[in-house]
């Protein structure tokens, strides 16, 4: 995890928030660092996490968690960690008939729109188990990246649904936290994304964006990240609060600064 990044959230392992959807979001750059940061934010926090992971091998995001001082593989081990490969479940979905439904099984489906299975192995994943398990602090739904779900023929209507049972039993019931990417691919006409994005921004007690500069590439500044904290169940016509930094992501950490004062600049 990155430290600098807990203290603008004001935030620490041993007090994380209960019961708090965020979501990530990332516009013309990679938000992916997010998510390496709040897997081992919850990890380090002793929480039981499930892991959707859309878009890379597990391999890939155990190297990365390596260098932000956890392991993986350990973690699985020892039942902390629940990690859906979705890269290595849908060639088994293509190429053999399982027995039982399985997370992506509307991959095989003629008509693409039902994620109740993917749902019922998050409800299983994170269900309170043995004496064992109830040292475990609250569990943690991780998804990278929900925009997948719309590339694969997904509605964004269907995925709304997904998130909503996903609330209704990580959040509500079991007092849990539950974290989602998506992608910004700022297209007018891409309403289906545009859906997804509103409807959960709606739903987020935090919101945070990542943004490329507008002035291009540079090697001293990555890009801009916003931070939004947002009061769903309670519409007030105060402002909900925001504060913009601009960061700098390095081999095992990130930096983050006011805009304009980079270390580089200054």
């Amino acid at each position: 995890m990155f430290p600098e990044l807990n203290n603008l959230l004001n935030t620490t392992p041993d007090k994380a928030e209960q019961g708090k959807l965020t979501l990530l979001c990332d516009a013309k750059t990679d938000g992916s660092f997010l998510v390496h940061h709040f897997l081992s934010f919850y990890l380090k926090a002793n929480c039981k996490v499930c892991f959707v992971a859309l878009v890379q091998s597990f391999s890939h995001y155990n190297i990365v968690g390596q260098k932000l001082g956890i392991s993986l593989t350990v973690a699985r081990e020892r039942g902390q960690l629940v990690f859906l490969e979705a890269l290595k479940s849908s060639v088994d979905i293509f190429f053999q008939t399982p027995s039982e439904p399985q997370p992506l099984q509307f991959l095989r489906e003629a008509s693409a729109g039902d994620l109740r299975p993917l749902y019922a192995f998050v409800r299983e994943a994170l269900k309170p188990g043995d004496d064992e398990e109830a040292s475990w602090r609250p569990p943690v739904l991780l998804v990278d990246d929900l925009s997948v779900l719309l590339s694969l023929g997904m509605g964004a209507v269907a995925v709304l649904d997904f998130i909503h049972y996903c609330r209704a039993t990580v959040c509500a019931e079991l007092k849990g936290n539950i974290v989602a990417l998506v992608h910004d691919r700022g297209d007018a006409e891409d309403e289906e994304n545009d859906l997804l994005l509103s409807g959960l921004s709606h739903q987020s007690h935090l919101i945070l964006r990542a943004e490329g500069l507008a002035t291009g590439f540079c090697k001293d500044v990555h890009g801009q990240l916003r931070i939004l904290w947002r009061r769903p169940s309670k519409p007030t016509a105060q402002r909900d609060p925001s504060l913009t930094y601009q960061y700098k992501i390095q081999d095992k950490t990130a930096s983050f600064f006011a805009k304009g004062l980079s270390p580089a600049v200054l």
